[in-house]
């Protein structure tokens, strides 16, 4: 089963790739940022992050793709709308390409790969990096952070099963 973890943002989107072969034994297929002008309007930047992401999933056709719950905090409204944009792009390429899309909390995400709902972004590198057993840390933090969504499902849906 391949599975594309996805950290959404408008100037940053982060992405991951694993396949897991058997239980437990999860291997990195690709990694990487989709990258947006920050002087082009919305409109480039979300067809810019649509079009590489299709892209991507075209080539690595994953069984399901990993979003994080959209979390909106009062002091910053605006960048949640901001990341909405980029999230909602996300979605249409899921239901574009028959994809089934799955979202956790941010704290479920945390505990799946550290076992700390809490568990800040050096924690989560170092897991990811130990899991998948790579030699360097996977940087920066928005292709860690979307490794840890693909590997969460992994344990999150081993749970359930």
């Amino acid at each position: 089963m391949r599975i594309l973890g996805v950290d959404p943002g408008l100037q940053r989107t982060g992405y991951g790739v694993i396949e897991v072969k058997a239980p437990g034994k999860m291997k990195l297929l690709e990694a990487g940022v989709i990258r947006t002008g920050a002087t082009d309007g919305i409109s480039k930047r979300v067809s810019d992050i649509y079009r590489n992401l299709s892209e991507i999933i075209k080539e690595f056709n994953p069984s399901v793709l990993v979003l994080e719950k959209l979390y909106s905090h009062y002091k910053h409204p605006a960048t949640s709308i901001l990341m909405g944009h980029a999230r909602g792009v996300v979605c249409l390429a899921c239901g574009e390409n028959n994809i089934k899309l799955v979202n956790y909390p941010s704290t479920r995400i945390k505990k799946a790969v550290t076992g700390k709902g809490r568990a800040g972004k050096h924690q989560i590198q170092k897991m990811v990096q130990s899991l998948l057993e790579l030699k360097t840390l996977p940087e920066p933090f928005d292709i860690s952070d979307a490794l840890a969504m693909a590997i969460s499902y992994v344990y999150i849906e081993r749970v359930k099963g």
